[in-house]
């Protein structure tokens, strides 16, 4: 990363700052003193704490300044009206100063792991930086802009939201080069109303690009397929439908490997990954479409998936106590809980799947889970409800054609840690999903901890 005087960061975000701190640097960004390294701006945010009352303890574990909004001590620092509209400004002049290539990556389930794939297949012939774990909002985005190297090459960001005008700000900071859209899901209806309304907001990312710059859709999604209205951007389409200039063939789950041909024009090769469920090809042709668009060589598109690993918490599968564990406790909707008990469903052994509730759905929500729980009585041969809608998914394991013996609805954590320690034994397949908020991690590790004599 490029170190940077308080004087420049003030003039790009229209703040103030005084003359003896004028020429003192500061190296990426923090806005929160449990994390904050040596020689970062601090950025002071005001929601349920006042982050003023942190700039001390701030300065004390060696913040170089700090951006806020009055003065609190003599520090170092940025003064701007909008801490957070000022800290966006001075990431969106950096990136410019670094003069990467930018790849903005949206949609409403697998975003992340896109941005993964999408980050390694670059980074085998460029210098490439990556939004971290769930940078991907109006805060965690420009920090992370403002941690990348100095000769970044390309920066892949992924963008979040769950309003509308969220991605736009969002946009008009990274000014990507190249957009993608995984799809559109029902994750966030309940602030943006509809699919249509989702649509509306990650067709949002087009607003900070230039008419020279290329749009990446998911042909396989058919709001995609049929917008209300062509952005100025070039389209192109990934996914397995005919009419998609990159398109998946002869899809294969072997095993654990995942395993599909791409066909681009006159280019034709096989990719191999050690992945479970076809959901993932979604993913790995944006990754690919995104290659081939800035000129990796087929082999090193190929190598790269092959060796790509999830990231922590999204479809982790491992060996624990005689158990087989997907943990998949990041995030969830209605197209990622599905997926994932897909997966179950193809293991081996009794399978038990373990649900949290699915969080932002609005009216949707008792419909959703109700159907999550007639997959689920498909999928899996046990089935453990978490959440104020636990009930809601066992009502429909039991119209799935579930015995009722097979499914029980917990609201108490506890509860239902201990229900899971009575009926897990060796050799069983257990799937832990859930949205993040519902702490899901947490009954896993209770569940897989030791027994205390």
């Amino acid at each position: 990363m490029a170190k940077i005087t308080l004087r420049q960061a003030a003039r790009w975000c229209g703040g103030f700052v005084d003359d003896k701190y004028a020429d003192v640097e500061f190296l990426g960004a923090s806005n929160d003193t449990r994390v904050l390294q040596p020689g970062q701006l601090f950025v002071v945010l005001e929601a349920a704490r006042d982050g003023h009352d942190f700039i001390p303890a701030a300065m004390e574990k060696g913040a170089a300044a700090v951006l806020c909004r009055r003065k609190v001590g003599d520090y170092p620092a940025i003064y701007a009206d909008d801490p957070r509209i000022a800290l966006g400004k001075i990431a969106r002049q950096e990136l410019k100063r670094i003069g990467a290539k930018v790849v903005g990556i949206t949609g409403s389930v697998g975003k992340s792991t896109t941005k993964e794939m999408v980050a390694q297949v670059l980074s085998s012939v460029y210098k490439t930086a990556k939004t971290p774990a769930n940078h991907n909002n109006d805060i965690g985005m420009p920090m992370a802009i403002l941690s990348m190297p100095a000769d970044t090459q390309v920066a892949v960001l992924e963008m979040g939201m769950n309003h509308f005008r969220e991605i736009a700000y969002l946009s008009n900071i990274a000014n990507p080069d190249i957009a993608v859209i995984i799809n559109i899901g029902t994750t966030h209806m309940e602030f943006l109303g509809s699919q249509l309304g989702i649509r509306k907001a990650k067709m949002e990312i087009v607003e900070g690009m230039s008419s020279k710059g290329l749009l990446l859709l998911n042909g396989d999604d058919v709001l995609l397929r049929h917008l209300d209205s062509q952005p100025e951007q070039r389209i192109t389409y990934f996914g397995r439908i005919d009419g998609c200039t990159v398109q998946a063939h002869d899809i294969c789950q072997d095993g654990t490997d995942l395993r599909f041909r791409v066909q681009a024009g006159k280019l034709s090769f096989p990719v191999k990954m050690q992945l479970e469920g076809e959901h993932f090809v979604c993913d790995a042709m944006a990754a690919v479409a995104v290659g081939l668009k800035m000129a990796v060589p087929c082999e090193k598109i190929v190598q790269a998936l092959a060796d790509f690993q999830p990231m922590s918490g999204r479809q982790e599968i491992f060996r624990k106590k005689d158990f087989t564990i997907i943990k998949d406790c990041y995030n969830a909707g209605p197209e990622s809980m599905a997926a994932a008990l897909s997966v179950l469903g193809n293991r081996p052994g009794r399978r038990i799947a373990v649900l949290g509730d699915m969080l932002e759905l609005g009216d949707a929500a008792w419909a959703e889970h109700y159907k999550i729980g007639r997959i689920a009585a498909e999928k899996a041969d046990l089935v453990f409800a978490y959440g104020p809608h636990a009930k809601r998914v066992i009502s429909g394991t039991l119209t799935g054609g579930m015995p009722e013996t097979m499914g029980r609805a917990f609201e108490d954590r506890d509860e239902l840690v201990q229900a899971l320690k009575r009926a897990a034994k060796p050799g069983d397949v257990l799937l832990f999903k859930a949205s993040h908020g519902m702490h899901l991690e947490l009954i896993l590790d209770r569940f897989l901890e030791e027994e205390k004599e």
